[in-house]
């Protein structure tokens, strides 16, 4: 009865807790070891239910993309270069943040949109354009900030903001992927150190 109630009085709710439900089984399990079955016993919802919201498992993997992962791309890295003092110490605070936040979990599942890309690239145009698409917000977000500092005489070490950008990515992503295999933080702790050495 609750979950009928739920089911016809709270849809964004439903839809809420399906996104949820599947963003941490794709991070955990992977997209294709996901079966909407698990999503619909998981989430507590009906099939119907989820196929209302989602038609596809594409469109499902699609909205994740679009809402959860942006979403925590968004904390964890856009706002986080945007408002600090400088482009270097926001780079270094995401990656201790994240490298913290793994050391208190005990376990490592990877970077989400690294997690997805890995699995999705070569399977659907448009799940890789979603993803292409966070990437690109991600690499903007760093090269924006190196501009400002560059603008303020600062960041001689990134003469090209974008490639500096995409360095970055490319060294958190590998590293929590070393983390993952390892099950330890140390990888990215020890690229947030060169990072560190290099805009010294």
């Amino acid at each position: 009865m609750a979950r009928s109630k739920i089911r016809t009085n709270d849809p964004i709710g439903l839809r809420n807790r399906v996104l949820d439900v599947a963003a941490r089984s794709f991070q955990s399990s992977g997209f294709a070891a996901t079966s909407t079955h698990d999503l619909v016993r998981m989430a507590g919802v009906t099939g119907g239910a989820l196929h209302h919201h989602f038609p596809t498992k594409k469109a499902l993997a699609l909205a994740v993309i679009g809402e959860r992962v942006a979403a925590e791309l968004g904390e964890t890295w856009v706002a986080t270069v945007r408002d600090a003092p400088s482009a270097a110490a926001g780079i270094l605070q995401a990656f201790d943040t994240v490298a913290a936040a793994l050391d208190a979990q005990g376990s490592v599942s990877g970077c989400p949109l690294g997690n997805l890309a890995l699995e999705l690239s070569l399977a659907d145009a448009d799940l890789r354009g979603a993803l292409a698409s966070e990437y690109r917000v991600w690499r903007d977000a760093i090269a924006d900030r190196v501009r400002r500092d560059r603008e303020q005489g600062e960041a001689s070490y990134a003469p090209d903001p974008e490639a500096f950008a995409n360095v970055v990515i490319a060294l958190f992503t590998g590293a929590m992927t070393i983390a993952k295999a390892e099950q330890d933080s140390t990888a990215l702790k020890a690229a947030a150190d060169q990072l560190r050495t290099i805009m010294r």
